[in-house]
């Protein structure tokens, strides 16, 4: 008999009306792919929350695995560059979405998807980074690429106390950086400090409309909010500043001018984590493991095992989470 595994399920009936279960699996119900994984450690971002809970449409694929990240041990493998027993992780490409995810006890993908599991890191750790962390690893990357390095002055974060600002404040402060950490919950300044935040501001500083130039304020930003929070920070980036945008926590509209590209020469970066090649990815997890503090990494997230993903699905949309939260399967 086929070794059976616990998987969440989320499904939609004839109304569109979706459906989230608890089931059992095996290995034949799972999606085409070259490399079987046993998942030992996954997590709960965003995305995930929105695709348990349906409040955006992240599944394009009934009925799905959700968890769009994991980090496991080969079982089998007919790809080149896998073999039993070798570790990896995996983020993005469309897992959880269109392919089934995490949140079961095996998952089959592609080989050309998974990345080797740093030296030093475990699955917990490497889950604990995720695709959150991974994509504030990219957002560092770029604005290094576009010269906004410490020496240029100061850098904000949106979202900060979220997966993504967590991380972000996390390794820029770690690099040097001067960073000012933008948070709707004011509770989490201590939390912001001790993760390297020099400054703690308000959300509500950056949540109304923006004027097309305000004060300029700093050099470049981490934004995983967008709407109007992205739009003050563009026109408060100063004079050949730039800021990575990841995220959309606060909407996808961007109600912004003109005025601080054409004005200021700001730039903006788009930060793609799913779809990121290869090479990128290797040099994010790279980069990961040299400069990201694993003190600071256990004092940002929080376990959980397999019972407590739905409801951690929720929280996370309802922004009750600090952090990252990692699955132990």
């Amino acid at each position: 008999m086929s070794e059976t595994f616990k998987a969440i399920l989320v499904s939609r009936d004839a109304e569109k009306k979706q459906s989230v279960t608890v089931t059992d699996l095996t290995d034949a119900d799972l999606m085409e792919g070259d490399v079987t994984i046993a998942v030992e450690a996954t997590t709960v971002n965003y995305k995930d929350g929105l695709a348990i809970t349906g409040k955006a449409p992240v599944i394009r694929r009934w009925p799905l695995v959700p968890g769009i990240d994991f980090a496991g041990t080969v079982i089998s493998s007919s790809h080149p560059d896998w073999r039993a027993g070798d570790k990896a992780i995996l983020n993005g490409w469309g897992v959880g979405e269109t392919h089934f995810g995490a949140y079961a006890g095996h998952a089959r993908v592609k080989g050309d998807w998974l990345v080797p599991l740093p030296q030093g890191i475990s699955p917990h750790d490497a889950m604990a980074v995720g695709t959150a962390g991974y994509t504030a690893m990219l957002c560092v990357m770029a604005l290094e690429r576009h010269g906004i390095l410490p020496d240029r002055g100061p850098v904000v974060v949106t979202g900060a106390a979220g997966g993504v600002g967590s991380v972000a404040v996390s390794i820029l402060s770690s690099l040097g950086y001067h960073v000012i950490a933008s948070t709707g919950r004011n509770a989490e300044s201590p939390y912001l400090i001790n993760l390297g935040a020099a400054e703690v501001i308000s959300r509500d500083e950056l949540a109304q409309p923006a004027k097309p130039l305000a004060k300029e304020r700093w050099a470049g930003g981490v934004d995983a909010v967008g709407s109007h929070t992205l739009a003050n920070v563009l026109s408060m980036t100063s004079y050949g500043g730039a800021v990575a945008a990841c995220g959309l926590a606060g909407g996808m509209d961007l109600p912004a001018s003109v005025a601080p590209f054409i004005l200021r020469g700001v730039s903006l970066l788009g930060i793609d984590s799913v779809m990121a090649p290869k090479a990128v990815r290797l040099e994010a997890w790279r980069r990961i493991g040299a400069d990201l503090d694993l003190q600071k990494l256990a004092s940002l997230s929080r376990t959980i095992g397999f019972d407590g993903i739905i409801d951690a699905a929720r929280d996370i949309v309802n922004g009750k989470i600090r952090g990252r939260v990692v699955v132990d399967m």
